[in-house]
């Protein structure tokens, strides 16, 4: 039986873990769609590193002794499917509106994502288990993320909404 923190901890990845799911999911799909454009070096360097942080939290997890809750991060990566049957302006296909909103979403999930690779350093940055983590590297580069995504997102404003 999980202690009440050792409970929230395994809750918290968790929830964590389905967003970084949903948000690699995003990431290489806003990076295909991007590819033809000069959005798509950014959004492929981007994606990669989601991806590779999203490996970094179930190797964070795997340490910690966290199980992975399949059915929340299956949830979550239908969810990101089912987004994508949105209208976006455009009776078929990719507009500039979709971009947008595609780096806002991702925008939004760094910051998620930064909040807790900042928390996990704040409770956990001590604990022996994951030692050979770095977090501050992880913080920083959440940051770098956030900082290529807004400057996408703000040319893609002007693109959609100007």
């Amino acid at each position: 039986m999980l202690g009440l923190g050792e409970n929230r901890l395994s809750i918290y990845l968790n929830d964590h873990l389905a967003g970084a799911t949903a948000g690699a999911n995003l990431a290489r799909r806003a990076a295909v769609n991007n590819r033809s454009t000069d959005y798509g070096d950014v959004l492929d360097a981007v994606a990669d590193e989601i991806e590779q942080d999203r490996e970094t939290l179930v190797e964070v997890m795997r340490r910690l002794s966290v199980g992975q809750d399949r059915i929340k991060v299956a949830l979550a990566w239908g969810a990101e499917q089912a987004s994508r049957l949105k209208p976006n302006g455009e009776l078929l296909g990719y507009s500039p509106l979709s971009r947008l909103e595609e780096l806002e979403a991702l925008s939004l999930g760094v910051e998620g994502k930064l909040a807790m690779w900042r928390t996990l350093r704040r409770t956990h940055g001590d604990d022996p288990r994951l030692r050979g983590v770095d977090l501050d590297a992880l913080v920083e580069r959440a940051r770098s993320q956030r900082r290529r995504l807004e400057r996408l997102r703000d040319r893609a404003a002007d693109e959609a909404l100007a």
